[in-house]
């Protein structure tokens, strides 16, 4: 797998100074979990799922989640269950090499009844998302995919969710994040992704963003997200990737606010029937939720349609100029500080170090654009809308 790879040589020498790199589930966890990208949810009683898992494999989705929980009715489950396997054996039965497929189960029993069901085929599986994860009900859930792991003798990833009550509420948010943080130390070799729900954090308050809205103005799911990067985000090792939380608007509606895409950008690009297709799709909302996950310590979205795939991942590229800051801030190996080579900042080698570590993984996975080149014109060239 590689991130763009839809895209023609020619197209990948015209954007990028440096292209993304190929990747298998097999690649060091750190690099896999920067790449998960755009994450697509499905439900699990789809009766093409095989073929619609083609489908978004081709047009740039790297990491699908195969839900059996929130996302079908409770009735439906058994079906959920037995479609879920027969499609995944089908579709592993192409020999595609992805994208990344993940199941979201509800209840621990179901690891191994997925396992099991695949036999053979199991390979075409990276792992499961564990829903409304807590210290005190997520070890059942991590020991059943570890023994998975043991018995079958292929690693199997964890994603767990941060949604629950207990997480929202602030007078037990405090010890419950610290009760994770423990319960996935002791599994690290196992956790790829720790995912945040802000739709069911929400739900504790009785809210739901507006489109218009993005999740940081919604301050008490805020105020969540902090602590979760705060505990469970540091550098120095002791983190884990934070993915974004869903968005979950894909179609135009009439708007209170004007639309919070810039033109200047777009005109300069000459790409301003993009940014009324972008506008009419919803995703002016999107781009700036990314925009503030990236800045608030968050890598890589959950999404619900494949429009939004496109936008997400222009947004997780690097552009040049943080790949000449990240540089120049690594080879500065004695400290200090200098003047970017844009003129417009400083580079201080110290504090600036953890940050362009982790810029360089993402550039490794997403790729660099040439200094002419913006996240629009990865958009346009995608063709994804």
């Amino acid at each position: 797998m590689r991130h763009f790879e839809y895209l023609s040589d020619a197209e990948i020498q015209r954007l990028f100074h440096r292209a993304p790199q190929p990747f298998t589930v097999d690649t060091d966890p750190g690099m896999l979990a920067m790449g998960l990208g755009a994450t697509l949810y499905s439900p699990g009683t789809r009766p093409r799922l095989a073929a619609d898992i083609a489908k978004r494999a081709a047009y740039g989705v790297v990491s699908l989640v195969v839900c059996l929980e929130d996302s079908i009715a409770d009735e439906e489950v058994p079906f959920a269950e037995q479609n879920t396997v027969a499609q995944l054996r089908e579709y592993a039965q192409t020999g595609a090499s992805g994208p990344l497929i993940f199941v979201r189960v509800r209840s621990a029993y179901q690891i191994r009844l997925i396992v099991d069901g695949l036999g053979e085929h199991l390979p075409v599986l990276a792992g499961f998302v564990i829903p409304k994860f807590l210290g005190s009900t997520g070890v059942e859930f991590l020991e059943e995919i570890e023994a998975a792991s043991e018995r079958t003798g292929r690693r199997l990833y964890a994603m767990p969710v941060l949604e629950s009550p207990e997480l929202a509420y602030t007078e037990t948010r405090r010890d419950e994040l610290e009760g994770v943080r423990q319960l996935l130390m002791k599994h690290r070799s196992t956790i790829l992704a720790v995912r945040t729900g802000a739709t069911d954090l929400s739900s504790a308050y009785g809210l739901r963003r507006n489109r218009e809205l993005t999740i940081y103005h919604v301050h008490v799911i805020a105020s969540v997200i902090s602590d979760i990067v705060n505990v469970l985000g540091r550098a120095g090792g002791d983190g884990f990737v934070i993915t974004g939380p869903v968005w979950e608007y894909f179609s135009y509606q009439e708007r209170i606010f004007k639309p919070q895409l810039r033109e200047s950008p777009f005109k300069e690009h000459d790409e301003r029937p993009l940014r009324a297709k972008m506008i009419d799709a919803d995703l002016d909302g999107l781009i700036r939720e990314v925009v503030l996950d990236q800045a608030n310590g968050l890598t890589g979205k959950t999404v619900i349609h494949p429009s939004h795939v496109a936008a997400v991942h222009a947004l997780s590229v690097v552009s040049h100029e943080e790949y000449s800051d990240a540089c120049e801030i690594l080879a500065a190996t004695t400290g200090g500080v200098k003047a970017s080579q844009y003129k417009n900042k400083m580079n201080e080698s110290k504090p600036h170090r953890a940050w362009a570590e982790q810029l360089l993984r993402r550039a490794t996975m997403f790729g660099v654009i040439n200094e002419d080149v913006s996240y629009i014109d990865v958009i346009s060239a995608s063709d994804q809308l």
